[in-house]
């Protein structure tokens, strides 16, 4: 039975990715300045031209991973290499030690600066996955060059050449971010796949990366991982910042986990990983409209963001992406019991048929915000194919295990 419906749910991911992926194609290129706009109305219309740099890295590795996946087709190579010639020519701040900025203007101008590191994060795995589709060792070096860069701004080796100060005083509060080791375990994995001649220092960094993640973010006690700790690890119950959980990192952080895992055959950290995605599950789901609520307070106080009971595109395709890799691996059904819970949140709420792509921010109820958008600045072509090729991959596996003797 399961391999009909796999087939079933296999077709389906392969028509919204061709929708999803038209939808770009046709709206947010931008063929003059080059690069993609986000900020797209339920239509498609552009309705503001400033540029985030997060999405011109990520759209440049969506594009260029559908050809690692399907083949090279010149459509999408262009539009990868469009974005990736954007950020290189306008998007580097070089009078800043190479440090990207957040967004710029259409035709490139800068706006903002921040201290966050996502930018190069993205960077990197923009040229990292389209040397994998070309061979072009221009990308390669610039991938290897911005990543030891970001491990070195990421674990406080050199100062941020911006000069930007930390969130927080630190003489009065310090603290470790989960986002941090996080991101970089994902983009250590997109190196090591392409780049084998450094496996030994990519394995040693996803390693340190999934250590701390465990040692200081996961709280078994509490269940939960929390996005914000002290230090040393512990937990700052005593305000709001040190009790916020996020259902949808936490869940993102379990695949990340489970992939390594799986790399180095260790079956603890898949325990571990598991327990993460079952921990955001059981606190994160509404089981009152459905859906995952963007933000909750590990202690059941009133979360501090006010977009907290929220219902945001990316969490649910994080979702979707960790239940059906847990079935992969272990062959619970409950996991794919969940896959499919949060496959039909997506149908019923996020999907629009009319003019493809998903909407990307709902009511707690489960209705668009309105005016509907389907991009802004964060969100672009990236979560949403990135789960539905991930779909598609991992059930022409399972099928495929299926098929064997």
């Amino acid at each position: 039975m399961n391999k009909e419906y796999l087939k079933e749910v296999q077709k389906w991911a392969k028509t919204e990715l061709e929708a999803c992926i038209s939808f770009w194609l046709e709206n947010g290129m931008d063929n003059i300045n080059g690069g993609v706009y986000t900020c797209l109305d339920r239509t498609g219309r552009i309705y503001s031209t400033d540029k985030s740099v997060w999405m011109q890295g990520r759209c440049a590795w969506t594009f260029a991973r559908l050809c690692n996946q399907y083949g090279n087709r010149s459509e999408w190579l262009n539009a990868s290499r469009s974005c990736i010639d954007f950020m290189e020519k306008y998007c580097i701040n070089r009078e800043a030690g190479g440090r990207l900025y957040f967004t710029v203007t259409a035709n490139g101008k800068p706006i903002r600066q921040r201290r966050y590191y996502f930018s190069e994060a993205f960077y990197i795995i923009a040229n990292m996955e389209y040397y994998g589709a070309t061979g072009d060792n221009t990308y390669l070096e610039r991938a290897r060059k911005y990543y030891d860069f970001l491990y070195e701004l990421n674990n406080g080796k050199i100062k941020d050449p911006t000069g930007l100060e930390p969130k927080t005083i630190p003489e009065t509060r310090k603290g470790r971010a989960l986002a941090d080791p996080m991101i970089f375990l994902n983009t250590t994995a997109i190196m090591r796949k392409y780049d084998g001649e450094n496996r030994n220092k990519y394995d040693s960094y996803a390693a340190e990366c999934a250590d701390n993640i465990i040692k200081y973010h996961f709280k078994p006690d509490l269940s939960c991982t929390l996005e914000t700790v002290a230090p040393s690890g512990d937990a700052m119950l005593d305000i709001s910042s040190g009790r916020v959980v996020n259902p949808g990192h936490d869940i993102e952080c379990s695949w990340f986990l489970a992939e390594q895992a799986e790399y180095t055959n260790d079956v603890k950290l898949f325990e571990n990983a598991t327990k993460i995605y079952e921990y955001a599950l059981a606190g994160g789901w509404d089981n009152e409209f459905g859906g995952l609520l963007s933000f909750i307070d590990c202690k059941g106080f009133p979360p501090e963001a006010y977009e907290h009971d929220m219902k945001l595109w990316w969490p649910h395709n994080e979702m979707m992406i960790a239940s059906l890799m847990f079935y992969k691996k272990t062959g619970i059904q409950e996991y794919l019991d969940q896959f499919e819970k949060a496959r039909q949140y997506c149908i019923k709420h996020f999907c629009d048929s009319e003019y493809g792509e998903w909407f990307g921010y709902l009511r707690r109820e489960g209705l668009p915000t309105l005016p509907a958008s389907k991009g802004s600045t964060f969100k672009g072509p990236f979560h949403v194919p990135r789960c539905l090729m991930a779909i598609d991959l991992m059930i022409t596996e399972i099928l495929s295990e299926l098929s064997q003797p």
